[in-house]
């Protein structure tokens, strides 16, 4: 009973280490890859998964940001619209997960992945200043907000695979910025999503807290990795990553439809 408690806090550890590294390298949050391996490691359902990384996503998602502000590459007024909208689609997709048949949201999911894959490698990012904000530029913020809160909420993803894309390709932004901004939506973000799970019982509060003070502790190297990989080379990453995650997933929704 005790080695299976170590072996289960080890696995819990090591994803917490992996989903820091992507969310500081990338933006994400980590969660893109913890929900996974949430799922196949500590054989979690994709509700409770996708629940407790939300709760890992927070504090390894304002060391980044901090990260990020110390190097100048953030927008702070952008990430505090963004997360207007950001906070009411967290409540609203953490809701529709109660409802959801799991089948549903297991295919939504890779088909999420596969989309934001393609976007990426279609679009060349590049590295400048934060843009001019104007009253359109606001509004826009707030809607892509609202749909990163519906993903974070509904996919535990902290909404990153939305929010970096979104502002590299429709925005214009800065990789980097959009990195860093991605990180500070999504900590009220986050909150928002984990208080409406907690109320519903669907979270692991004490795993996620383990692979939450992992990934805070490997966040910083993440963004200092992101400072050093070119912009291309950095959305190359990004897009494998995206797919290597569907294929897992794909793979694990065949077997479990076929047994």
């Amino acid at each position: 009973m005790t080695d299976r408690r170590d072996t289960r806090w080890v696995a819990l550890i090591a994803i917490g280490l992996i989903g820091g590294v992507l969310s500081g390298a990338f933006g994400i949050g980590g969660g893109i890859v913890m929900v996974p391996l949430l799922l196949s490691v500590a054989r979690m359902d994709q509700r409770r998964a996708a629940a407790t990384s939300l709760v890992a996503i927070v504090p390894a998602s304002i060391v980044g940001s901090l990260t990020y502000f110390t190097q100048g590459e953030i927008d702070v007024i952008a990430g505090l619209i963004i997360a207007v909208g950001a906070v009411a689609g967290a409540i609203i997709g953490a809701r529709l997960l109660r409802v959801l048949p799991l089948v549903w949201l297991r295919w939504m999911f890779i088909a999420l992945l596969v989309v934001v894959a393609i976007r990426t490698l279609l679009v060349s990012p590049e590295r400048g200043d934060a843009l001019e904000l104007s009253g359109w530029l606001a509004l826009g913020y707030v809607a892509l907000g609202l749909v990163m809160g519906i993903a974070s909420g509904l996919f535990g993803i902290g909404g990153g695979v939305i929010a970096v894309p979104s502002l590299i390709v429709l925005f214009g932004m800065s990789d980097l910025i959009a990195k860093g901004t991605s990180l500070l939506v999504m900590i009220p973000t986050g909150v928002a999503g984990t208080i409406t799970h907690a109320r519903n019982r669907a979270v692991d509060v004490r795993a996620g807290l383990i692979v939450g003070v992992a990934a805070t502790v490997a966040s910083i190297p993440g963004v200092w990795l992101a400072l050093v990989i070119p912009a291309r080379l950095s959305a190359i990453l990004f897009a494998v990553l995206m797919l290597f995650a569907a294929a897992q997933l794909t793979v694990k929704a065949v077997r479990g439809r076929e047994s």
